[in-house]
């Protein structure tokens, strides 16, 4: 392990370890969840639609700046696709208006555009949008104590399981990204995730035959919720295993850690 991977295993530890707001899965697992950042309109008119055959919903992370932008991901999501997507029972959450860094803006510019992102999917839906996912995976010591009060949740791109204890300042999500070769890995996380009875999130970009590097295929995307259906996991929604566990969460309280060892972030 070179230099700069060890550096990233410990910043990923820290950020694992310290201000964790936790309350327990208890026996509500085994459970899969399937988010996408950036809202592709691919995203929802290709995976939502094979979600519902299915009948589950996603998570769809809004970062309002990017309406009708077209980028890499291809055609970012409209206003109207926000309005069908909650009609058809799938959920928003938040990540941030601009899609900023939190790595490369203050700290109050940061929260600021948190709390824009926010207020603009509720201007423009009604919809409180509490459960927040990092622009580019992106977390700090200082963004984790600081919005973990303000929001329902806040997910990572930390690969992992959640549970038994779940830290809703930093839920642990994996990438499906790919075509049908990465189906083994996939499927692994399943069968460990129905073994543990453990909270199993995954993330992705675009779905389309072509994806970005940051997206899947729709075969792949079909098959993993295939897979997840049949592993007897129920598929849910961020905000439906959260309303789950509202009665733990309400009990659950904030870890501040006062003292903490300077990390380079």
């Amino acid at each position: 392990m070179n230099l700069h991977s060890w550096l990233g295993k410990m910043r990923r530890a820290t950020h694992c370890e310290l201000f964790r707001r936790t309350v327990q899965l208890g026996g509500h697992g085994p459970i899969v969840s399937f988010t996408f950042d950036d809202f592709p309109r691919s995203a929802y008119h290709v995976a939502g639609r094979i979600l519902e055959d299915f009948g589950a919903r996603g998570t769809y992370y809004v970062a309002g700046g990017l309406m009708n932008v077209t980028n890499e991901l291809g055609e970012l999501f409209s206003r109207e696709d926000l309005f069908s997507a909650l009609k058809c029972g799938h959920e928003l959450g938040s990540q941030t208006f601009r899609h900023t860094s939190c790595r490369k803006s203050s700290l109050k510019d940061f929260s600021a555009d948190v709390q824009q992102g926010k207020q603009l999917i509720e201007e423009i839906v009604g919809h409180s949008a509490t459960n927040f996912a990092y622009p580019y995976g992106h977390v700090t010591l200082r963004s984790k104590r600081a919005l973990g009060p303000q929001l329902s949740s806040s997910r990572s791109i930390i690969p992992g399981f959640n549970g038994p204890d779940v830290d809703l300042n930093l839920l642990r999500a994996n990438r499906l990204y790919g075509d049908v070769d990465q189906l083994a890995k996939m499927a692994d996380l399943i069968r460990q995730n129905a073994r543990h009875k453990s909270w199993l999130i995954f993330y992705t970009h675009d779905v389309r035959p072509n994806p970005s590097e940051y997206g899947c295929t729709p075969e792949l995307f079909e098959a993993v919720v295939g897979l997840a259906t049949q592993s007897a996991s129920r598929l849910l929604t961020t905000q439906q295993v959260l309303q789950e566990l509202e009665p733990a969460a309400r009990a659950s309280s904030f870890c501040a850690v006062e003292d903490v060892v300077a990390f380079s972030e």
